[in-house]
C-alpha cells in the first residue's frame, strides 16, 4: 500500500490539527462540525443536511464496513443512502480501517469518496477537535493535502451564507406511488392535470417539499400507503389537490427559504384544515410560517443519542439529530406551543398547533441512520389525514 500524503485540517481561528489523507487526494474547505454516532457513515455522508460541511466523526474507527452498493429502487429513491451523491465536503477521522467487512459491502468508504472526489483525514485526535468545537462553537475550516494544486490557495467557505435548500432540493415534480416506482419527473413549471386529476381517487396524497429530503422520509411515507407528490422547495403547491403537506428536512439557514415559507402560509390560511407535519428544517420552517424566529446553534445536534422529552408528559426517547439551527420558543405566537424539548440544553425539538392538525419535530423520527424510536409521528401524521 502506498504510503499517505499528509494532510491538514485548519480552522478559521488558526488551530491546526495533522493527520492523513484518505479518499480523494484534494483539498477543500466548508463548516467544521462534530457527529456523536458510532456507525451510519454511508447514511451521513450522502443526507443533505450535511451540504457544504466537513464532518468530524467522535467515534474512533471509521471505513471497518465499507460502503454498501448503490443500486436505486427508483429513479430518484436509492437503497441504502439518504440522497443521490455525498453532500459533505470531507470527513475527518481519528482511525481509518483500510480493510473492511460486512456481507453488504461493495467496495470502500476511501474508494467511494475518491469516485466522487470527497477527501478524507485520520489519524489525528478528534477528542481535542471536538471539545475545540465545542468550547468555541462550528467553525470554518479547511483542509490541505500536501502536493496538491490548491494545497496553499483555498479559501474558507461559509456555507450558510448561501441557500444551500435551493442546491439540494429537487428541480422537478415527482409522484410516487410506491417505494418501488416512481414517475417520470415532471418539470416544476409543467400542466400537472393529467395526473392531479387522478390523484383524489383510491388512496389519500401527501405534497412533500424537498428542502434537501432525505430518502428515507420517503419511505417512511409509501411504506404507509398514501401517495407522495414531492415538490421543489419553492414550488407553490396550493393549487394541487392533496390532503396532507409534509416538509422535510435541509441544510443550512432556514431563512433562505422564505418562498417556502409563504407557500405553508397560504396552506395554513386556506381554510381547509389539512393537516401538515414538518421534520428538522420544516419544523424551523412551520415555526417561520407561524410568525416565530430560529437563531444559529452553537455547535449544533449531530448524533443518533439525543435525548427529548414530549412536553407535559413524562415521555422520553432518544433521536437521531443533524441540524445547526433552532426554533426560539420565546417567539411562538398564541395557538402555537413547543411539542418536544431537548433534554440536554432544553432547546425546541417540535412544534404544534393547539386546535389545528399542524406539528413538527426538529429530530429525525426516520433515523437511518439511528434509532427508530419516534417514527410513530408518521402514523400519528396519517392519522389525521
Amino acid at each position: 500500500m502506498q504510503a499517505p500524503k499528509r494532510a491538514t485540517l485548519i480552522l478559521a481561528d488558526g488551530t491546526r490539527y495533522e493527520g492523513k489523507s484518505f479518499g480523494y487526494e484534494g483539498s477543500t474547505a466548508g463548516e467544521v462540525v462534530f457527529n456523536t454516532a458510532m456507525t451510519g457513515y454511508p447514511e451521513s455522508l450522502t443526507d443533505p443536511s450535511y451540504e457544504g460541511q466537513i464532518l468530524v466523526t467522535t467515534f474512533p474507527l471509521l471505513g471497518n464496513y465499507g460502503v454498501p452498493p448503490s443500486g436505486d429502487a427508483s429513479p430518484s429513491l436509492r437503497n441504502y443512502y439518504e440522497g443521490s451523491r455525498i453532500h459533505c465536503r470531507a470527513i475527518v477521522a481519528q482511525d481509518y480501517a483500510y480493510h473492511h467487512s460486512h456481507w453488504l459491502a461493495e467496495r470502500s468508504l476511501a474508494q467511494w469518496l475518491e469516485e466522487e472526489k470527497i477527501p478524507g483525514i485520520y489519524d489525528i485526535d478528534t477528542r481535542a477537535l471536538t471539545k475545540h468545537l465545542r468550547e468555541h462553537g462550528s467553525m470554518l475550516g479547511k483542509i490541505i493535502i500536501e502536493g496538491t494544486e490548491a494545497e496553499d490557495d483555498v479559501d474558507f467557505y461559509d456555507p450558510n451564507a448561501e441557500n444551500l435548500i435551493a442546491k439540494t432540493s429537487c428541480t422537478t415534480v415527482e409522484v410516487y406511488e410506491s417505494i418501488e416506482a416512481a414517475s417520470t419527473p415532471l418539470t416544476a413549471t409543467s400542466d400537472t392535470t393529467s395526473w392531479t386529476a387522478e390523484s383524489r381517487a383510491g388512496r389519500k396524497t401527501v405534497v412533500l417539499v424537498d428542502c434537501g429530503i432525505k430518502h428515507n422520509i420517503i419511505r417512511c411515507l409509501l411504506k404507509r400507503g398514501v401517495r407522495v407528490v414531492r415538490v421543489p422547495w419553492d414550488y407553490d403547491f396550493t393549487s394541487l389537490p392533496y390532503d396532507g403537506l409534509f416538509i422535510s428536512n435541509g441544510p443550512g439557514n432556514p431563512d433562505f427559504a422564505e418562498a417556502t415559507v409563504e407557500n405553508i402560509r397560504k396552506a395554513m390560511s386556506d381554510g381547509s384544515e389539512r393537516p401538515i407535519c414538518g421534520i428538522c428544517m420544516g419544523n424551523q420552517l412551520l415555526a417561520k410560517a407561524a410568525g416565530a424566529r430560529t437563531y444559529k446553534l452553537k455547535y449544533g445536534h449531530r448524533s443518533h443519542n439525543q435525548p427529548v422529552r414530549r412536553v407535559g408528559t413524562t415521555q422520553c426517547f432518544v433521536t437521531s439529530q443533524n441540524h445547526g439551527f433552532a426554533v426560539d420558543d420565546s417567539t411562538l405566537p398564541s395557538g402555537w406551543e413547543p411539542l418536544f424539548v431537548n433534554m440536554n440544553d432544553n432547546t425546541n425539538e417540535g412544534i404544534r398547533h393547539t386546535t389545528l392538525p399542524y406539528f413538527s419535530a426538529q429530530f429525525h423520527p426516520e433515523a437511518s441512520s439511528g434509532p427508530r424510536d419516534t417514527e410513530f409521528l408518521f402514523d400519528e401524521f396519517i392519522a389525521k389525514l
